[in-house]
């Protein structure tokens, strides 16, 4: 049977980032000027044992300190209204396991149209990565689609690339605490972070954290995050997520 052994990843505690450089101060600066005026668009739903109603507030508190103006609704109306989707600049989904009759293709059409024509996409955990399992359209967009998590528990996450603002600022491997996330990805996306997945004898180097382009629009992806409390204890993943969000907004001009 294979072992793995965090500490073999070099991984001695849990998640430390490094003190704040003028380089990032400088950065944050930079994306809270490009969010002036920007608008994002939240709709939270579906399974609640995602939390999604905690979860959708917590990023839309995180949004709103970088200036962004945050529409947040419970509804799935707005899917079938190209043209006020067309209106945000970054959209989030938050629903677990919608059912076909529930989020239908041509919601999903809409939506990848709003996120060709410029609009960001982006999410964590199984409010994105498990949130439309019958449309092939949403997978490919999306990046990616949650098959199991046959471990729970504590885990390693490295960081592949610290190129990405996302992962800039993180360490080059940090403990994490929650479903590990199995799954099925699409060999394009841009993996910004990996969990070894043990499992039946095998270690299988698995994506956790990408990105991706979707015509013009930028869409991330991150599987943490099972529920908000999650990013209470984990601040560094929570920052990192906000800054996947704030890279994924719509560029300006």
């Amino acid at each position: 049977m294979v072992e793995y052994s965090p500490e073999k990843a070099g991984v001695t505690s849990s998640i430390l980032v490094p003190s704040t450089t003028a380089h990032l101060a400088s950065a944050e600066e930079a994306r809270r000027e490009r969010a002036e005026g920007m608008k994002a668009f939240i709709y939270q739903g579906g399974w609640d044992g995602h939390t999604p109603r905690e979860t959708s507030a917590l990023m839309a508190a995180d949004l709103e300190k970088e200036g962004v103006k945050v529409t947040i609704e419970d509804h799935l109306k707005t899917l079938l209204d190209k043209e006020r989707l067309a209106t945000f600049d970054l959209i989030v989904p938050f629903w677990t396991m919608s059912p076909p009759d529930q989020i239908t293709h041509e919601m999903v059409g809409n939506l990848s149209e709003a996120v060709k024509a410029g609009a960001g996409l982006a999410g964590v955990h199984g409010g994105m990565g498990d949130s439309v399992r019958h449309s092939h359209s949403y997978l490919w967009m999306t990046g990616g689609q949650f098959l199991d998590h046959p471990f729970t528990g504590d885990y390693v996450v490295r960081v592949v690339d610290h190129g990405h603002p996302a992962t800039a600022p993180m360490p080059k491997a940090f403990r994490y605490k929650s479903e590990q996330y199995y799954m099925a990805v699409d060999p394009a996306i841009k993996v910004l972070a990996v969990t070894d997945y043990a499992f039946q004898g095998e270690i299988v180097e698995m994506p956790v954290i990408w990105h991706r382009l979707w015509g013009k629009g930028r869409v991330f992806y991150s599987a943490l995050g099972h529920v908000h409390q999650e990013f209470l204890d984990f601040p560094a993943v929570r920052d990192m997520t906000l800054r996947g969000m704030m890279w994924a907004i719509r560029r300006k001009g």
